[in-house]
Formats: structure tokens, sequence, C-alpha cells
């Protein structure tokens, strides 16, 4: 997929998914696909796993591949498929994102690496260096409320410039302004994600190709249906939507994500609803509390169990 394509190809809402595992902590590669499938047939636009929300920092190199590898053939070229490949260290990303290349992915996506807190500079030389490595579309990732560092938009806007396969980024970043100058410095045919669910609908309107959202794990179709609508020119129904699912993504976000939202996907019985330590399941409180905004979805109120 050349460049200029893949900006057009890779827009609305990209689902990142959740990592299945079975009660003894190992994955569930089948559960996986079952939800690729369920995502496709209810309209999301791409697929991503091994993001955030996949918990890749709970998996292995090896075990990242094997998600990465069975999604590519879940999802068997019906949407475009977007795996993370980002790690806190560098030759590991440099690898993953070759083999995300090798499998076929559309495009990857390579967060700002975690822990180590690099300088501009070295952030610069980091996303240079892997997207040198590669002639597949990138995706850069800043979510600073996760690694501690906030890639300066004058940092992005050289990246663009000096590599073309990076495409795009996802925002996971709470400061609007912030997301404003990445359009103005980077272009304003830059593919702009939002990773901030109350942000999805507000960056389209400043321009955004969409969003990379934890929510459209339990409402595939509506997460869809924001972007469908506001391509459709229909406002209200995109408005709509946003203030529909504001207290689903309220509640999906009183703990760290995924927690909430493998709770959410267990009482919905579309997984086993487990986390790999140091992660864990929302307390019981919370977890009554989640159930209790499910059920006023009529969408999903009948899939949810009442324990």
């Amino acid at each position: 997929m050349r460049y200029d394509e893949a900006k057009r190809k890779l827009r609305g809402s990209i689902a990142p998914i959740v990592t299945p595992f079975k009660q003894d902590y190992s994955m569930d590669l089948d559960k996986l696909k079952e939800l690729i499938d369920w995502h496709v047939e209810s309209g999301s636009h791409a697929i991503s796993v091994t993001g955030t929300t996949g918990e890749p920092s709970s998996l292995t190199a090896a075990e990242r591949i094997t998600v990465m590898e069975t999604a590519a053939k879940a999802v068997n070229g019906r949407v475009p498929f977007v795996p993370g490949t980002g790690s806190t260290n560098h030759d590991e990303t440099v690898d993953l994102t070759k083999k995300a290349q090798e499998m076929g992915a559309d495009a990857a996506l390579v967060i700002v690496p975690y822990y180590n807190k690099p300088s501009q500079h070295a952030l610069y030389k980091h996303f240079k260096t892997v997207a040198d490595s590669v002639d597949i579309p990138l995706i850069v990732y800043n979510i600073p409320g996760r690694t501690a560092t906030n890639l300066d938009v004058k940092t992005l806007a050289r990246l663009s410039e000096d590599c073309p396969n990076i495409i795009g980024v996802k925002e996971s970043n709470k400061d609007f302004e912030h997301i404003n100058r990445v359009l103005l410095n980077c272009g304003r045919d830059f593919n702009l994600y939002s990773g901030i669910e109350l942000l999805c609908y507000p960056m389209l309107a400043i321009g955004g190709a969409g969003h990379i959202s934890a929510t459209a794990n339990v409402m595939p179709e509506k997460v869809a249906e924001i972007y469908n609508a506001w391509e459709e020119g229909d406002v209200k129904r995109a408005q709509d939507l946003h203030f529909e699912l504001m207290p689903l993504n309220d509640v999906l976000f009183k703990d760290t994500n995924p927690a909430p939202l493998k709770a959410a996907l267990g009482m919905m019985g579309k997984i086993e609803p487990v986390l790999r330590m140091p992660m864990d399941l929302p307390t019981e409180a919370l977890q009554s509390e989640i159930r209790e905004v499910l059920k006023t979805y009529t969408n999903v109120a009948d899939q949810v169990v009442s324990k």
C-alpha cells in the first residue's frame, strides 16, 4: 500500500482489540478470532492488536508475534490490519515492525517508548530508525499518560517531513491545543487519530482521520458510526452518538485500561475476564457499576449476565 493510498484507506474506527486469556493465563487465540469476526461484521473500519488495550507489556515478544499472525490471518484482508509493534526496547520495536511488514500488515502502530523517558532528539532518532527499517506505513502513538513522555509537535513534524512512511499519529493526549497544532505543523493531510474517547468526535471536527478507541471493544458498531455519520454530513447523529457513549466511556476508564474493558467483555460473554499480573480486574464495586451502565444500552443489555 503506497503512503497516499494508505492515508485514504486508514480512516474511521481502527478497533484496538484486547488479547483474550484463559483462566490459566494462556492466550485464547480462538476467542481472538471470534472478536475479530465480530468487529468486521459490526462495521469496524480496521483492526489493531497488541496496542495498549492488548496488554503488550504482559506478552513475550514471541507471544506478540503469535497474536499478530493470528489476527492477520483472521482479518484476511477484509479490512486494514494495523498491529502495535512499539516497545520500550528499540531493537525489539524494529524487529516487531519488520515482522508486521512480513505478515502483510497495512500499517504498524508504534508507541513512544515507555519508562525510558527519552529526549525529543532521542525520540526522533528512535522513530526515524524504525521508519527507515521498513517500507510500510507507520502511525506514531503518543500517550504521555502511560509513557511519561510527550512527543513534541515539532518532533513529530520533523519526522513526518523526513520519513514519508510516517503517515499519522494516534494522540492519546488530553491537551486539545497540542492536538490542533499537530495538523497545523504536520499538514492537514497527516492522519490524526483520537486515542481519547471523549475526543473522538471533536477530532473529526478539526480534520481528524478517525479514532483508535478502546470503547470499540464493547460497542464496535456505535464507535464506527460516529465516523460514518460525520462522513455522511449527519453532524447531529455524530453528536448524539458522542454523548450517548459518554457514560460508557467514563466507566471504562475508572480503572486502568483494559481492566474495566475486560470485565465488561466478560459480562457480555465475549471473553474470559482475565488479565495477566501485575494487572487485575476492577473492584467488585466498579464491576457492579460497569454492569449497570452496560444494561442502559439496549444493543448490549440482553447480553449482560447478572453475575
